[in-house]
């Protein structure tokens, strides 16, 4: 087996999950499966992510925790510096790339697919040069003007998010008249500013925002309405992954259900999108959306 040189800044690669390269991974974007919906295991490298701010703010924590995930069946990784949290507070791209790089760079080495979240098109360029195939980006109107150019000039693969202002709204929730009419519009205008600048079609990825923006009614018409998303022609990413509304309707005590409680129904909503062929779900906990993904599969034939 191959052995895997620990990225810059975490010391001398102990983990055994470092020391593996998992046979016939895949090591091109365009090599992903086609016939069922992707999973991506979330890996926020942050001291304050609303789920798990803290747990893997460590370079090598992290790398071990994505590895962790694309062995459990995460088709993609998608590392984050930088929490979106209502009050969080933004972050330097400096602070952002030295957090997230070496993860990226480490990961990619050992042949993981790597997803990277930010809203920075500077990070974003110093990413795909680390070996990022992917750039998850949930700005929503307010995109980088600079973004839409790297895109095209680099040909990566896009998830273009769907939110109204600022991501980091004290209170997310925005009126809609028709939230499905109007996120579709929104995205479709958005869409103009990288079709513009050169950007194909076939790299962009689209993202409803669930939670940005919107309500627990809202996250729940545009969940239904994923077969409307999906006829803009673009693939889909669904990501509800243990999100408040989902706590909402898990209430216990009078108590919304603390995110960590939240697995279960987030499972059932990849089997769902699955079933309404989404393309990829967005998760925390691989394993779980892993076999729901599968089964969803089985069940369609």
């Amino acid at each position: 087996m191959d052995s895997l040189a620990a990225a810059p800044g975490t010391g001398p690669a102990t983990s055994p999950l470092r020391l593996l390269r998992p046979a016939g991974a895949p090591r091109r974007f365009d090599d992903l499966p086609s016939g069922r919906t992707l999973v991506m295991g979330i890996l926020n490298v942050t001291p304050d992510s609303f789920s798990d701010g803290g747990r893997f703010a460590d370079t090598g924590a992290a790398v071990d925790a994505g590895l962790k995930m694309h062995y459990d069946g995460a088709d993609i990784i998608d590392v984050g510096g930088e929490s979106t949290r209502p009050d969080s507070v933004r972050i330097s791209p400096e602070e952002e790339q030295q957090r997230i790089l070496p993860v990226v760079a480490a990961l990619a080495r050992a042949g993981v697919l790597v997803s990277v979240d930010t809203m920075n098109a500077s990070t974003a360029e110093k990413a795909i040069a680390a070996g990022a195939c992917l750039i998850n980006d949930v700005s929503g109107t307010e995109v980088d003007p600079a973004m839409p150019a790297l895109v095209a000039r680099t040909g990566v693969h896009y998830v273009l998010m769907h939110s109204r202002g600022a991501v980091r709204s004290a209170d997310p929730r925005a009126a809609y008249d028709s939230v499905v009419d109007e996120v579709i519009s929104e995205l479709e205008q958005i869409r103009e500013m990288f079709y513009a600048a050169g950007v194909a079609p076939e790299q962009i990825i689209i993202d409803p925002g669930l939670g940005f923006s919107k309500d627990g009614s809202s996250n729940w018409e545009l969940l239904r309405a994923t077969d409307r998303l999906n006829a803009m022609g673009h693939r889909v990413l669904i990501g509800a992954s243990r999100k408040r509304f989902l706590g909402s309707l898990l209430t216990r005590a009078g108590e919304p259900a603390p995110p960590l409680e939240r697995d279960s129904a987030t499972a059932a909503v990849t089997a769902l999108a699955a079933f309404s062929n989404a393309w990829c779900v967005r998760v925390h906990n691989v394993g779980p959306s892993v076999d729901a993904v599968k089964t969803t599969a089985a069940w369609k034939g």
